[in-house]
């Protein structure tokens, strides 16, 4: 048996985990746009492979393993939506359903083997791989929307940063005040960083022309990452026993951090 290997569900997490999802997404447009795009996928995959391959051989929550498997999974992950978009020319409402059934299926197995799908028990080798595995599968269809709407919408990068960050919101709330589950808010919460992160990064950085403040994706990537770092740095520092450390911390099923 394990340690629970992943954080807490903490304010702190919901900011780490966007400014993630966001430097993936300019990251991604700096390396392909400044490097060879086939050397730069390459790379891409070989750090995020290590990074996955450390975090399987860590036997606890180690918050700098854990946020970098996380960013990785941003950077390659969106460099494999770009190449299914506009190399394979898929169109973003089809990429869109089909990650939707992809995580669906993931969640439908992972519950069936486990009976649970909350991230207080990431304790076995199994509920870690389908925890994995979700969270890829979140990226990508959080990719597939924030694309669909800002692109083939026509809504924008700014409109979408708005919508989905008001969409991000409304599961805490409905866990909260409605009645919602909290592993159902989490996971819905969890799809939501994706464009919501991605949309507001994307504003920051691209030209005017396509609707943004033409900051430069690199810029934007190093400002995202010194904010991460920062967060990281804060949760690591935490001592053991503090009530807020994940790795420590036995929250009931079923509570607000599900």
């Amino acid at each position: 048996m394990l340690r629970n290997k992943v954080p807490a569900v903490t304010a702190l997490f919901w900011v780490t985990k966007l400014l993630t999802t966001a430097m993936g997404e300019t990251t991604s447009d700096y390396l392909v746009k400044n490097y060879d795009p086939v050397i730069a996928v390459i790379a891409a995959f070989v750090v995020f492979a290590a990074a996955l391959a450390l975090q399987f051989a860590v036997r606890r929550y180690i918050p700098w393993v854990y946020w970098l498997t996380v960013l990785m999974v941003a950077v390659f992950g969106t460099m494999v939506a770009d190449v299914i978009h506009i190399v394979i020319g898929v169109p973003y409402y089809v990429s869109t359903v089909f990650f939707a059934i992809v995580l669906a299926a993931v969640f439908l197995v992972w519950y069936r083997s486990q009976r649970t799908l909350s991230v207080h028990h990431i304790d076995t080798r199994a509920r870690e791989f389908f925890y994995w595995c979700a969270v890829l599968a979140t990226f990508a269809l959080g990719t597939a929307v924030g694309d669909l709407t800002a692109t083939t919408f026509g809504l924008g990068y700014l409109a979408s940063g708005i919508l989905f960050g008001v969409l991000f919101a409304i599961p805490g709330a409905a866990y909260r005040w409605w009645g919602m589950g909290a592993t159902a808010a989490f996971w819905t919460s969890y799809v939501l960083t994706r464009p919501f992160g991605a949309s507001i990064s994307d504003w920051l950085a691209v030209s005017h022309a396509r609707g943004g403040l033409d900051l430069g994706p690199g810029p934007v990537s190093l400002a995202l990452f010194a904010g991460i770092v920062v967060c990281v740095i804060v949760m690591t520092a935490r001592r053991p026993g503090d009530p807020a450390d994940p790795a420590r911390a036995s929250v009931p099923e079923g509570s607000p951090a599900a």
